[in-house]
């Protein structure tokens, strides 16, 4: 264990952060750890290692295990309202749900007659509706899914309908849209432009979205990442905003206000909270995946 190194920018820091606990390495040697999912029912935490195509898992007191693999270059992953997984993948360049069973069924794999690109990461709302972000990550090379050429316009952000299944897509305007978040009311969609991964002119912004019944309106700058870019976003139950970032975990309140930062040994992709009391943050890193307790409470899922 180590000691994080916090950047305290404004005093409410203090509700979201304990600068005494450490931080722990629970799981290493992967090639990029992404798709943090915590399942308190069964005490363990889901994340995908994408290159490797595999999900792991890692339990207290027993360490880290294969959960699925192959994957289909599995990225993001949720959990819907009956408690299921929900994972995007890169290689069959889906969205797919885990059954009881273990069997998967396909929610979204094409829009307009054309194939997705690579669904990178999912969150369901509360009426069952699934919404997931499709940059090209996945089909610019056979490092993390098959090199393939776009069938889309863009890089969308969708909504599955839960009734008819229909995927519409709701957000047009992003380079490369990336990690997806409710606020805890479901009144807001915080969604991370990552493009400037490729291309430096687009600014690693946060945007903000009002959720209306079937889509989102809206769409101003909620945030800019000053290291690195976005990728996987949570909000806590206070509606502060926690990022990954290229130096760790930035914390934003719910104005936009830069909290302080989590500075972590290596590249952050995503984060989610879990633990006994949602008080436990684990950060997937590069090859490494992080815990740290904290003083904030993540917001409430399945």
């Amino acid at each position: 264990m180590s000691l994080p190194i916090y950047e305290m920018r404004d005093p409410r820091f203090l509700e979201c952060a304990v600068l005494y606990t450490p931080m722990e390495e629970i799981a290493s040697g992967c090639l990029w750890t992404e798709g943090p999912v915590w399942f308190a029912d069964h005490g363990c935490l889901l994340f995908s290692d994408i290159p490797n195509a595999r999900i792991l898992r890692w339990m207290p007191g027993a360490g880290v295990s294969v959960f699925r693999e192959p994957s289909g270059y599995a990225n993001g992953h949720t959990r819907d309202r009956q408690g299921r997984l929900v994972s995007c993948e890169h290689g069959g360049r889906r969205v797919v749900r885990t059954e009881a069973d273990g069997s998967l069924t396909v929610i979204a794999a094409a829009h307009g007659g054309r194939r997705l690109n690579s669904p990178n990461d999912v969150v369901v709302k509360s009426d069952g509706s699934v919404w997931f972000s499709d940059p090209d990550y996945g089909i610019l090379s056979d490092y993390e899914g098959y090199r393939a050429e776009r069938e889309q316009d863009g890089c969308f952000v969708y909504r599955a309908d839960p009734a008819t299944g229909a995927v519409e897509a709701v957000v047009r305007d992003f380079a490369r849209p990336n990690g997806l978040c409710f606020s805890p009311d479901e009144a807001v969609m915080y969604v991370a432009e990552s493009g400037a991964s490729h291309d430096a002119a687009v600014a690693p912004v946060i945007r903000r979205f009002r959720v209306t019944d079937r889509g989102l309106s809206g769409g101003e700058v909620f945030a800019v990442i000053d290291s690195g870019i976005p990728d996987g976003i949570r909000c806590d139950a206070r509606g502060n905003l926690w990022s990954s970032a290229g130096d760790g975990v930035h914390v934003f309140a719910p104005d936009g206000v830069l909290l302080g930062k989590i500075l972590v040994p290596q590249r952050v992709a995503n984060l989610c909270f879990g633990g006994p009391r949602r008080n436990r943050l684990f950060i997937t890193a590069t090859r490494s995946v992080y815990t740290v307790l904290t003083a904030a409470t993540g917001a409430q899922v399945p």
